[in-house]
C-alpha cells in the first residue's frame, strides 16, 4: 500500500520508525507493518524531535547520517526497555564529537534518565557506556504535565499517562497543526478520560496505544496498555481528524492487523494501523487544501 505524502518545507511532519510494543517482531508475516520497537520522528519545520529510542531509532539514524543536526532532542515517553533499547545504535551519536544529544524524561518525579541509562548501558549487560560514544549526551528531567520549552521558542506540551511507573504523552504544534503521541496508556473509568480528551482535542493526528484487542485485554488489565476500540472512542469524542494505532502487539501478524484496520475504519474511516516508515506532512493552515488534508491520512490505491 502506497501513501501519499504532501511535502511542505514549513510543514509539521511525522514519520514512524518503530511501531511494535514490548519486543521486536520478525518474519515473513510481519512485513507490511514492520517489527521495530517505538521511535517516531517529528519535524516542526526544520526542527527535529525524536520520540522514544526503541530499535526503530537505528534506521532513523542511518537515514539521517551526516545530515543530522548538531543538537538532537530525544523525548522519552518512559524508560521501559522497548523505548530505550536502540539508543546506543543511533548513528548520529558516533559521527561527530561536536554533536549534543539531549534526552528528556518526565515520568520520574523530575529526575532525568542518566542514572537509569548508565545502569542499562554498562557491563556486564552492555559492553560500553554512553559516554564512550563520540557525541555528548545531556539528560534533562521534568514533571509530566509541564510544557517543554527551548531557547528558540519551540514548545512541546506534555501529559502524564496511566502506565506502571508512569509515562508521558506529547503534543506538538506547528503552523496551526498538531500531532499527539499517546503511547503506553491504559484506559480508565470513566472513558474517555476528560483530561486526556482535552489534551488531544482537535489534533490532526493522534498516535495511540492499541496493543491489545478487547478479548486480549481482559487477561492483561494492569499492564498499562489499551485497545483500538478505546482509541476510537477517545478520538471521536475529542474531534481528532485521524487516529493511528501504535505499540502493536508483537504476535499480531500482517493479516491480523489488516483485519483490525478494516474493522476500525467501518467506525472511523480516518483511523488506521501505524506502519513502519509511514510518513505524513501537515502544511500550515494557510497552505492547506482539502486534497492535502485527505492525502495525509487516506491511503492511495
Amino acid at each position: 500500500m502506497a501513501w501519499r505524502v504532501p511535502i511542505g518545507e514549513d510543514a509539521l511532519q511525522v514519520r514512524f520508525w518503530g511501531v511494535r510494543g514490548s519486543t521486536c517482531a520478525s518474519g515473513p508475516q510481519f512485513v507490511e507493518f514492520g517489527g521495530h520497537t517505538p521511535c517516531v520522528e517529528v519535524r516542526c519545520g526544520s526542527r527535529l524531535f525524536v520520540v522514544d529510542a526503541g530499535t526503530g531509532i537505528a534506521p532513523l539514524g542511518a537515514e539521517l547520517g551526516h545530515t543530522a543536526p548538531d543538537e538532537i532532542d530525544i523525548l522519552f515517553s518512559h524508560l521501559h526497555l522497548d523505548h530505550v533499547g536502540g539508543l546506543p545504535f543511533f548513528k548520529p551519536s558516533v559521527l561527530g564529537r561536536q554533536r549534543v544529544i539531549r534526552t528528556h524524561c518526565g515520568n520520574m518525579d523530575g529526575q532525568n534518565a542518566e542514572e537509569a541509562l548508565d545502569r542499562l548501558f554498562a557491563p556486564p549487560i552492555f559492553p560500553i557506556t554512553l559516554d564512550h560514544l563520540p557525541a555528548r549526551f545531556e539528560h534533562r528531567g521534568f514533571h509530566a504535565g509541564e510544557p517543554l520549552e527551548w531557547s528558540d521558542g519551540a514548545v512541546v506540551e506534555t501529559i502524564p499517562l496511566n502506565h506502571p511507573g508512569g509515562a508521558t504523552g506529547f503534543r506538538f504544534r506547528h503552523g496551526g497543526r498538531s500531532f499527539c503521541y499517546i503511547s503506553d496508556v491504559e484506559h480508565s473509568e470513566p472513558w474517555p478520560d476528560p483530561g486526556l480528551s482535552r489534551f488531544i482535542e482537535g489534533s490532526d493526528l493522534v498516535l495511540y496505544d492499541g496493543m491489545f484487542s478487547e478479548a486480549e485485554y481482559s487477561t492483561c488489565k494492569g499492564w498499562g496498555h489499551s485497545t483500538w476500540q478505546k482509541g476510537v472512542e477517545l478520538c471521536q469524542a475529542s474531534g481528532v481528524k485521524a487516529l493511528a494505532i501504535f505499540h502493536l502487539y508483537p504476535g499480531h501478524s500482517d493479516s491480523v492487523l489488516k483485519g483490525v484496520e478494516a474493522e476500525m475504519q467501518h467506525i472511523m474511516p480516518s483511523a488506521f494501523i501505524a506502519r513502519e516508515r509511514q510518513a505524513f506532512s501537515f502544511p500550515t493552515q494557510s497552505e492547506d487544501t482539502v486534497e492535502q488534508r485527505l492525502a495525509a491520512v487516506v491511503p492511495a490505491e
